[in-house]
């Protein structure tokens, strides 16, 4: 009987040790639909015709490096949590912070990105500097993300006017509609120095310590697959060479 037992340990732990990999062979072998932002420049947006950005391209080389075979789904941001939800989408690169609260209701991959927040305001305003100099102005925001609750927590007296993407966000702050825009801080040096050139300035760091991470539905298999792509990717140079190509240098 003891012997018996232990062979049904092993047959167990034997088992268990497969289920990995036959997880992996799944997701292998299925389409991916992937969602992600349609305009959150420079991770993702549509440039002649097609998505590229950083998130884009970090993911082909994920998928590439994983063997997943994938559909871009591109949608706003507000619903791209929700899609995880319902399982309707597998897979996620949106700039989503990682948040304990959203930890509550999606799985994340290890974080690929650090981001903050940072203020946009045209070129000739030299009164809003910091967040307290954003008290009663109109600030344009994007729905769903963190910068809305950072605000309302630490600058309540700020009137928030909200956009499905940034891009609306941008355009209201050019025809004067709104005081300032607040947004992570990348995307908004991004636009400063390209679209908004010449018009716009980046000014007043609102906080940092932000990451950002691949969002997957509760339980997904897919989850240690991608951790191992990313540590990959970063061990072989092809991350620090996607980083220096949307961004710049890193500063150490």
């Amino acid at each position: 009987m003891f012997k018996n037992k232990i062979k049904a340990a092993l047959a167990g732990l034997t088992l268990a040790m497969a289920l990995p990999a036959a997880t992996t062979a799944l997701a292998q072998d299925k389409q991916l639909l992937v969602a992600t932002d349609t305009a959150f420049v420079p991770f993702e947006f549509k440039q002649d015709g097609k998505y590229t950005g950083f998130d884009i391209e970090l993911w082909e080389a994920i998928a590439k490096e994983a063997g997943f075979k994938y559909e871009l789904r591109p949608m706003d941001f507000n619903g791209i949590i929700p899609g995880l939800q319902t399982r309707n989408i597998d897979a996620a690169l949106a700039g989503i912070t990682i948040r304990d609260d959203r930890k509550q209701v999606i799985d994340f991959s290890d974080p690929y990105y650090e981001s903050g927040l940072a203020i946009l305001v045209n070129k000739d305003n030299n009164d809003i500097k910091t967040a307290k100099d954003l008290e009663g102005k109109m600030v344009a925001v994007k729905i769903g993300t963190a910068t809305v609750d950072y605000l309302k927590d630490n600058v309540p007296d700020a009137k928030l006017k909200l956009f499905p993407n940034i891009d609306n966000a941008f355009l209201e702050l050019a025809t004067g509609r709104v005081d300032a825009v607040v947004h992570d801080t990348p995307n908004l040096q991004y636009f400063a120095k390209t679209g908004g050139e010449g018009r716009v300035k980046v000014v007043g760091s609102l906080k940092s310590g932000d990451y950002y991470g691949i969002g997957f539905p509760k339980g997904s298999e897919l989850v240690p697959a991608v951790n191992e792509a990313l540590k990959t990717l970063k061990s072989n140079g092809t991350y620090d060479a996607l980083y220096t190509k949307w961004f710049g240098a890193k500063v150490e």
